[in-house]
């Protein structure tokens, strides 16, 4: 297997280059470029097409939500892990929404964050503990009583949305639930028309919000 391409996209220089450094050492991660702010990051993953975008949230101009969203678009087989400072339902949701594989927090260690870049390299998601405690504390007093009741999606619908929420193709879904993948994609229609959404990352973003899906639904 080729090696891990990656971009570090982060404001702080003194902490990316520190990162750049740990990562050289590793022997299957390359990494292709930097960036100070979300626009270079952007700028760079149209160039270089890596795998793996490890992506500060809070930067100057184009933040890395905005830039996420933006690398979503132009080169989708890139998976953005987040490494932020921040444990703040809002960024989380936020980040989850725009399309990223994970969110790490800064403390976490250089194994861990090794170990991430690989797994999101081969379509996993990961989330820091503190995260997901986080998330678990937002949903946790309406979960219950949510996934009881999932609005208008009916049981096959949500059944589909788990499946993408942990990165499964509508091919790898169609053979799971045994239906085709045209039936697949009009599950797909018919569920962002009901949450008023365009994407499976809006989708999902949504249903966690909801209570119809966990964070456990992600990996």
């Amino acid at each position: 297997m080729e090696n891990i391409k990656i971009i570090l996209a982060d404001d702080h220089t003194l902490f990316r280059e520190g990162l750049r450094r740990l990562l050289e050492n590793e022997k299957d991660i390359d990494c292709v470029a930097v960036a100070n702010d979300g626009d270079e990051a952007v700028r760079m993953v149209e160039r270089f097409r890596p795998d793996v975008v490890l992506m500060d949230v809070s930067m100057p101009g184009v933040d890395g939500i905005e830039a996420t969203r933006q690398i979503r678009d132009i080169c989708p087989d890139t998976a953005v892990l987040v490494v932020s400072a921040h444990n703040d339902e809002n960024y989380i949701f936020a980040c989850i929404q725009a399309g990223i594989k994970g969110y790490l927090l800064k403390t976490v260690r250089r194994g861990d964050l090794v170990n991430a870049i690989r797994l999101v390299r081969n379509g996993e998601s990961v989330f820091d503990s503190q995260v997901t405690q986080t998330i678990k504390c937002k949903l946790g007093s309406t979960q219950e009583a949510n996934q009881a009741n999932f609005g208008e999606l009916n049981t096959r619908e949500i059944q589909v949305l788990r499946l993408a929420a942990k990165g499964m193709s509508n091919k790898e879904i169609a053979g799971q639930l045994k239906i085709s993948t045209q039936t697949v994609g009009s599950h797909f229609i018919n569920i962002f028309k009901k949450l008023g959404v365009e994407s499976r990352m809006k989708a999902t973003s949504h249903a966690l919000k909801q209570g119809w899906l966990t964070i456990d639904d992600l990996e």
